[in-house]
This record gives C-alpha cells, sequence and structure tokens, in this order.
C-alpha cells in the first residue's frame, strides 16, 4: 500500500506545470541538462519535482535557502538518477547549505584505515544522519564548470548512492548480480592504481582525492564520468564501461562532436 501511495504522489507531483523560472535556473546552472535528448530531460525534471517536494532544505552559516539553491542542487542531483529504475535518494531527509567552507568535528577516516579526530574544514559531506552538506559557493561554481571534472554536488550524491547498501565502501546497489564480479575486479585495480600513481607523483586524470579510499574513488570518478567522460573513456575505458552500465548513461556520446567535423559543426548535444 506504502509504494502504491508514493508512486500515485509522486506520479501527481511530476505532472504539475514546472515553474519557468525552475527552468531558467537549470539552463543557466546546470549545463549538462542541455545535453539531453527530450526524454531524458522530461524525466529529470520530474524527478526534481519529487526531490523538491520531498527532501528539506536548511541554511547554515548564515545562508538563505532560494529557490535557485533548491533547483541547481535538486537537478545536478537528479542527474544521477536518469534512466534507472531507483528510489529519490531514499534515505536522504535534509540537505544542509553553508554559503562556502566549514569547519567539520573529526572522524573522518584515512587511506590507512584511521580514524583522525582532529576538525576538518569541508566542502560538503554526505552524513550517515540522513543529511547531505554543501558548500553553496562550490557547488554553483562545479555545477557550472560543466568540463572541469570537478562537482562538489554529484560528488557527494555519489556517496549517497554508495551509503544505500549500507556502507561506504565504493560499491553502490548494481542493477544486475553478475556486475558486481566485474565492478570489484575494475574498480578495486583502478583504486589501487590511483593509489600507486598518487604515491609516486604522477600526474592522472582522475583527481587524486580519490585515493583516499574506495569510497572517495567512487564519488571522484562519479565526477569525471559525468564532466570529462571523452578524456574518461579514452584512458580508463574498463572504469567508463562500468559506470556506464551503473549509471544506465553514456555522457561521452552526449559531448563528443559529431563525426568528421567540418566547419562551424557542432556538437551533437547542441543540435
Amino acid at each position: 500500500m506504502f509504494d502504491w501511495l508514493t508512486r500515485r504522489r509522486r506520479d501527481a507531483l511530476r505532472r504539475r506545470p514546472f515553474p519557468a523560472e525552475w527552468r531558467a535556473v537549470i539552463d543557466r546552472n546546470v549545463p549538462y541538462a542541455a545535453c539531453l535528448p527530450p526524454p531524458d530531460l522530461a524525466e529529470l525534471i520530474g524527478h526534481v519535482q519529487v526531490f523538491l517536494a520531498e527532501k528539506h532544505f536548511e541554511g547554515c552559516g548564515g545562508q538563505e535557502i532560494t529557490d535557485e539553491i533548491r533547483v541547481t542542487i535538486a537537478a545536478q542531483a537528479c542527474v544521477l538518477l536518469l534512466r534507472r529504475d531507483a528510489d529519490i535518494y531514499p534515505k536522504l531527509v535534509s540537505v544542509l547549505v553553508y554559503p562556502s567552507t566549514y569547519v567539520a568535528p573529526g572522524g573522518h577516516r584515512t587511506r590507512e584505515g584511521f580514524v583522525s579526530d582532529d576538525p576538518q574544514v569541508r566542502l560538503g559531506e554526505s552524513s550517515w544522519r540522513d543529511a547531505v552538506v554543501l558548500a553553496w559557493d562550490s557547488a554553483r561554481a562545479g555545477a557550472a564548470g560543466m568540463r572541469d571534472g570537478h562537482n562538489l554536488i554529484l560528488h557527494e550524491f555519489a556517496h549517497q548512492l554508495d551509503q544505500e547498501s549500507g556502507t561506504a565502501n565504493g560499491a553502490p546497489i548494481l542493477p544486475e548480480s553478475e556486475m558486481y564480479e566485474d565492478w570489484a575486479r575494475v574498480l578495486g585495480g583502478e583504486y589501487q592504481q590511483l593509489v600507486r600513481q598518487v604515491d609516486v607523483g604522477e600526474p592522472t586524470l582522475i583527481d587524486p582525492y580519490g585515493a583516499t579510499n574506495p569510497a572517495e574513488f567512487f564519488a571522484v570518478v562519479t565526477e569525471i564520468f559525468f564532466e570529462r567522460p571523452i578524456d574518461l573513456r579514452a584512458e580508463h575505458p574498463e572504469l567508463y564501461e562500468q559506470l556506464q552500465r551503473f549509471y544506465c548513461q553514456d555522457p561521452a556520446a552526449l559531448l563528443e562532436p559529431a563525426e568528421e567535423p567540418g566547419p562551424g559543426d557542432t556538437p551533437r548535444w547542441l543540435m
């Protein structure tokens, strides 16, 4: 009964008219949405309607919560749900937004497995206590800077997906049981390779922060998958394939130029 009532309520939310000012926020702050084919864009807008109705936003450190903040965060977070038979972040209750970096108490785990008690200056976190915390200036910049490979909102909501399995270990709930073996082999191998590269100071496409632990690795490569997919596919094809299967999307195909480009050609997603 609960599932039926939830679906019915969410269907009604998705049918609501989408305010023009909200669409303007997406156009301005979520450029990936412009890449999407119409069915995916319609799905994204429907997810945003549900997200905004179900999740509580709270300003911290003097931050006022505006529609721009709510819609930008919701739209970026819901990009990760497209084409997937997934719930709308079922463990998430609240999104806490600071104006900029904030200080969090200790308790973070290092790559070596130790837990540090020292306070940390942070840009965001996905809390075990039903919340995602974001620094708005970094969240907005990461959302708008589509090709830099850094996106705070995608990062923290990838952690949410990871935590749905009960633990943050870089292994979210996969759509097919037979995927787990390849996922462990590919992502485990890529993580160990990144650790080795970071230890010797070798430049990497994947942000060195991904070498912190497997959970951070999954969040970091999610950012790159959506923001630098062509580079990721070229340098780490097996990793790209695993993420493509999990997210049911192919960002590289959306962002790559048309074959045999000529003068004045534009990327496919702009056509």
